[in-house]
């Protein structure tokens, strides 16, 4: 995501009840953010439906007390101050904030846990989308109805996407993580493998403290910094979030106009458009050119309609001057979806396809529409991380540079493996299964 922290503070509808010292404070801390801004959700590394059950676990049982003694991390903590100094951050503030905090063993142990396998397209949507959830989520939408009426007149977005995104990144506010951020950030800070990210986001953090908006002792989120019940990282917050109930406090943890407002005011900062949808499932007809498949495509609803792509059940494609792109989360052998800019809008708050499709999903199912078309099949195994880098290297082996393995079946493993797939005169989706190993293995042995 791009920050835009001017743009968000000057457009704030209560900017103007802000102090003189407090505007230049922020804006003194807004140019060391502006390298580290990312989208909403990336930095957590965790599927959002994953996340809650990880910040569950122990939250900050895990202290090392012994480091709050350490000369390294002492050291290291007291040239941070002088630079939330220099940028702003009251000295009250620091003295609070950082009162007995010491690194958490828990949080370096889920930055550094690999998933043993990754989640299927299937499973993923299941667990992200079910009856339960559509049940809760169309009851919060009636009990709410005036105040996403009026948040989505302002801001224009729709308010079943804004409760849709509410109940993937919180279940509706029940699970905003159970870390005190400003000891997680400072542990991911310090800790080597993404400290600038991190010490920004506990840049950002601090400063949010020192506007009002949250108490230390209450700003708690995930084990990455995500907070309150849309799961803002601190720079998102700082560009995004609003007061709107006008207690001169940005409050995501509890105040539902300002959760609302802040989710829509992001989402229309990163180019949602109210007059259109998300996408929907189509249908491909057969030999279907493959190339045309990922973003890298994007053609009028007309032109799909041309190449024979149709609704799931069959019918037209709408008319409307759209455009779109077609993706496929699970393969050829999965559905296939036509997806417009929301989509991509999407995208920029959380960087999977998983979780775009699932939020579109959920807005209409609250709405009433029903479930997919295609159907999973029987066997929807997911690959083990082993089993993925076993492909990357025999991918590798056979010619098709896809980098040093390492269990993600990212970009470019995705392209090396269409390659393989057109050499073997097989549809070239770039999905990687138990199916595509086992042609591997056979190729390689030959």
């Amino acid at each position: 995501m791009a920050f835009r922290f001017v743009r968000a503070f000057t457009a704030s509808p209560t900017s103007c009840n802000h102090t003189i010292p407090r505007l230049l404070s922020t804006a003194l801390l807004a140019s060391s953010l502006m390298a580290f801004s990312v989208p909403n959700a990336v930095a957590q590394a965790l599927e959002p439906t994953l996340i809650a059950q990880n910040t569950a676990i122990e939250p900050n049982s895990a202290a090392v007390g012994s480091q709050t003694e350490d000369p390294a991390f002492q050291a290291w903590l007291a040239e941070f101050k002088r630079e939330a100094r220099a940028k702003g951050i009251s000295q009250e503030v620091l003295e609070n904030s950082f009162k007995d905090v010491a690194p958490v063993k828990r949080v370096v142990e889920l930055d550094r846990k690999q998933p043993e396998f990754s989640l299927t397209f299937w499973t993923y949507l299941n667990r992200s989308v079910n009856d339960a959830r559509v049940k809760k989520a169309q009851e919060l939408m009636a009990k709410h109805a005036d105040l996403l009426a009026q948040v989505e007149n302002k801001y224009g977005v729709q308010a079943r996407f804004l409760v849709s995104f509410w109940g993937l990144e919180s279940n509706f506010g029940s699970n905003t993580g159970g870390f005190k951020v400003i000891s997680a950030l400072t542990t991911l800070a310090y800790d080597a493998r993404r400290s600038d990210f991190f010490r920004g986001q506990l840049l950002g953090a601090l400063q949010i403290i020192d506007n009002g908006d949250i108490a230390t002792s209450q700003m708690t989120g995930s084990w990455a910094g995500a907070m309150g019940q849309v799961q803002f990282i601190p720079s998102t917050f700082l560009g995004h979030a609003v007061d709107a109930d006008g207690d001169d406090r940005r409050d995501l943890w509890n105040s539902l106009p300002d959760i609302f407002s802040s989710a829509a005011n992001f989402l229309s900062n990163l180019g949602w458009n109210d007059q259109e949808t998300w996408g929907r499932e189509v249908t491909l007809p057969a030999g279907f050119d493959l190339e045309l498949v990922g973003f890298q495509t994007k053609k009028p609803i007309k032109s799909w309609q041309a190449l024979g792509v149709r609704r799931a059940d069959g019918r037209n494609l709408p008319q409307a001057d759209v455009e779109g792109s077609l993706v496929l989360p699970a393969g050829l052998k999965g559905p296939a979806f036509l997806v417009y800019g929301n989509f991509r809008a999407t995208l920029k708050w959380n960087n999977s396809i998983f979780y775009a499709i699932a939020v579109g999903h959920l807005a209409d199912r609250i709405e009433g529409k029903g479930k997919l078309l295609a159907k999973a099949p029987a066997n929807d195994k997911p690959l083990l991380r082993a089993e993925i880098k076993e492909i990357q290297a025999l991918l590798n082996r056979l010619g098709y540079e896809v980098g040093a393995p390492d269990g993600v079946a990212g970009r470019q493993t995705r392209a090396g493996i269409k390659a393989f797939q057109r050499k073997s005169a097989i549809p070239a989706d770039g999905y990687a299964d138990v199916e595509l190993l086992g042609r591997l293995r056979s190729a390689a042995a030959n």
